[in-house]
Formats: structure tokens, C-alpha cells, sequence
């Protein structure tokens, strides 16, 4: 019986290698390091990734192709593509490259607390911030020089990088507004106004 799937990074990942060819877990899992996608999907758990399989199964997305064994290895599983694999991977592509999901990121969250610190705590909090979105940016520039691959294939990472310049660039304008006093509180702020008890 087929049953829907909801989909998932991970489950597209596993949709498009099967794409190119049928393959056994660990080589999608191989791949998908080896090529840097790990950074845009989490395969750090392969429990998740056979538990990914296995829904695309019941769902009929991908189907058993064969066991075969490499000199060295035990015997693996590999799976293919189905017609309706296929299909639904167009979809799911189309609609995540169309339509802005909405996510629930902590930062936004936070920031939309903040007089729960100081300003003082809440300036140093956003400089450490700021350094560490400094080195995510550097990262990137250095994996994507070790790649040395065409454009085509580090779009994500390109992406990355611009998400995080833009956010290490509001985050030294909230620091600078800080710091002058643009922007501040103090505690008294936070304290709820409690009406007086009527009378009896």
C-alpha cells in the first residue's frame, strides 16, 4: 500500500543520488560528505539515513535493486529510483526552491527577548557572535577554494555565505546602536505592572 511521505532534506538527497545510480546507504552517506552537501544535510546519524530509506520504501519512492558485495565489504543493499521517486523529487525540488519556509530559528527568538540581559550582557553576547560568524564565513571560503569545483555545485554554499553576511552585518549595527545608546532598557522594564487589589 502506498502511503504518503513528508519530505525532507534528507529524503531529496537520498532521491537525487538515486538519480544518478542505484546505490547501497553507505555510498549516499560517502557521497553526500564527500561532495560537502553535509553542511545543508545532516547525515551525521546513519540510523537516519536508513530510517529515511525505509520510508521511501513503504512509500514506493525507491525500490530494492540488488545485494552485492565488494572485495573487503559484507554484503550490501542497493536501491534504485522509482518513476515515482522521480516525479515526487521534481515536486518536492520545485516547491523548496519556490516557497520560503518558515522556520523557527533560535536567534530570532532570542533577539525578540532580549531585555532579559543587560545591555552590557547583551552586547558582549553579540560580539562573540559576531567572531564566530566571522569564521563560519572564512570556512567557507576555504572549503569552497579546496573544492576548486564549477559554481554550479557550491550554490549552497554561496547562499551560506550571503546569509551570513548579511546577519554579521545587522549584528554589528544592533552592537554599534548598543553601544550609543540607540537602543537600550534596564531591568525595570521587565518587571510586569501589577494593578492594586480591589477592594473588598
Amino acid at each position: 500500500m502506498t502511503k504518503t511521505f513528508k519530505r525532507s532534506p534528507l529524503a531529496l538527497a537520498v532521491l537525487v543520488l538515486l538519480h544518478e545510480s542505484p546505490m547501497h546507504p553507505y555510498r549516499m552517506q560517502r557521497m553526500i560528505k564527500d561532495r560537502g552537501k553535509d553542511q545543508v544535510i545532516n547525515v551525521e546519524q546513519r540510523a537516519s539515513l536508513y530510517q529515511t530509506i525505509n520510508q521511501l520504501l513503504r512509500a514506493e519512492l525507491i525500490t530494492f535493486w540488488e545485494n552485492a558485495r565488494e572485495e573487503g565489504f559484507p554484503e550490501r543493499t542497493l536501491y534504485r529510483l522509482t518513476d515515482k521517486g522521480h516525479d515526487t523529487a521534481v515536486m518536492w525540488m520545485r516547491e523548496m526552491i519556490s516557497t520560503p519556509a518558515k522556520d523557527y530559528p533560535d536567534f530570532p527568538a532570542a533577539i525578540s527577548l532580549l531585555p532579559l540581559l543587560t545591555p552590557a550582557d547583551a552586547i558582549q553576547q553579540l560580539a562573540i557572535r559576531e567572531a564566530k560568524l566571522v569564521d563560519q564565513i572564512a570556512t567557507i571560503d576555504k572549503d569552497v577554494q579546496a573544492f576548486d569545483l564549477p559554481r554550479l555545485f557550491t550554490l549552497e554554499s554561496e547562499y551560506a555565505r550571503a546569509v551570513l553576511e548579511a546577519e554579521l552585518k545587522w549584528v554589528r549595527v544592533l552592537i554599534a546602536d548598543l553601544h550609543s545608546g540607540q537602543i537600550t532598557w534596564n531591568q525595570d522594564w521587565m518587571r510586569p505592572s501589577v494593578p492594586p487589589e480591589s477592594e473588598a
